[in-house]
């Protein structure tokens, strides 16, 4: 691949990502536990949204074949999406909402204030923008791993087995591949070995506030997200998602 074209898979992994978080996050409407927090949850979808549009456009503007943000959103297949297996998974309690959310954000912070530096001025633009939010993400994600973690003994079974459930699919957050390494070598995309070393040090100083067990570094972990292979999971987020502007294509969305 040609460097634009590296730069358009790694535009449309971050865009992705966020994306289909914000989707999983958003099925939380009139589900959240407390009134505060489907507002809380609610925020941090829209602010994933609103940095996916922004990556979407980017990747639109180089990929250049007609397609706008919406297009790129909606009229793309589960194989042709890029996102982290994570961000895929099920909400199921609500143990299992946060770990999630923390392990991604966790990744996302780090991923993000490396990208404010990038080459590409465009890349540094929305990363700056992106990385403010991210940290409120960060620090609200974290504050309730540990008010789990180290509350009853029902909330802190609840987030062990989370943590336990979600651990093998964090290897795809740390582990990169020739996209990741072509964006480093190019003075975009994060150190990706700096980037490992940050994410477990967080990770591991959180749990041990959270009174919690982590998973061991070289445990066998579900990989492919970044290459278009997903779990089962990713289709039926889309065939919701995508639904009205596949059968309306001519509707105005966003």
């Amino acid at each position: 691949m040609t460097q634009q074209e590296v730069l358009q898979e790694y535009l449309l992994r971050l865009a992705d990502s966020d994306m289909i978080l914000g989707q999983r996050l958003s099925e939380l409407t009139g589900k959240a536990p407390a009134v505060e927090e489907e507002l809380a949850v609610m925020n941090v979808a829209l602010d994933l949204v609103g940095q996916a549009r922004n990556w979407y456009e980017y990747a639109a503007e180089l990929i250049n074949d007609g397609r706008d943000a919406d297009k790129l959103v909606f009229l793309r297949d589960a194989h042709e999406y890029r996102n982290l297996l994570m961000v895929e998974q099920p909400n199921d309690d609500y143990a299992v909402t946060m770990a999630r959310q923390f392990f991604f954000d966790v990744w996302h912070y780090f991923t993000l204030k490396s990208l404010v530096n990038a080459s590409d001025e465009r890349v540094a633009t929305i990363a700056a923008k992106a990385v403010k939010e991210a940290t409120y993400h960060l620090r609200r994600s974290s504050e309730w791993v540990k008010r789990m973690g180290d509350g009853t003994e029902e909330s802190h079974r609840r987030i062990q087995d989370a943590f336990n459930l979600l651990w093998r699919f964090t290897g795809e957050l740390i582990t990169p591949d020739e996209v990741d390494h072509a964006m480093f070598k190019a003075g975009i995309g994060p150190d990706p070995e700096q980037i490992k070393q940050d994410w477990f040090g967080m990770v591991r100083e959180v749990a041990a506030q959270a009174t919690l067990t982590v998973g061991e570094e070289d445990a066998w972990m579900y990989m492919g997200g970044k290459r278009g292979e997903h779990t089962e999971h990713l289709g039926h987020i889309l065939a919701v998602m995508q639904f009205l502007p596949r059968a309306y294509p001519d509707a105005t969305t966003w």
